[in-house]
């Protein structure tokens, strides 16, 4: 079973949204699934880089 996603709102500039689109598509992907995709890649660089884990 998939786990439960959480629902937010965010704001940003309509420039990067702009961005993000293109590359979703270009990805082959959703919005919400590339934002997600990204994230965890940046999260996972971030605790690599620090040795901890959020």
């Amino acid at each position: 079973m998939k786990p439960l996603k959480a629902k937010v709102s965010i704001s940003m500039d309509e420039e990067d949204l702009a961005k993000i689109k293109i590359l979703a598509e270009y990805d082959g992907r959703n919005l919400s699934q590339y934002i997600n995709i990204v994230l965890k890649r940046h999260i996972a660089r971030l605790e690599q880089k620090d040795g901890a884990e959020t």
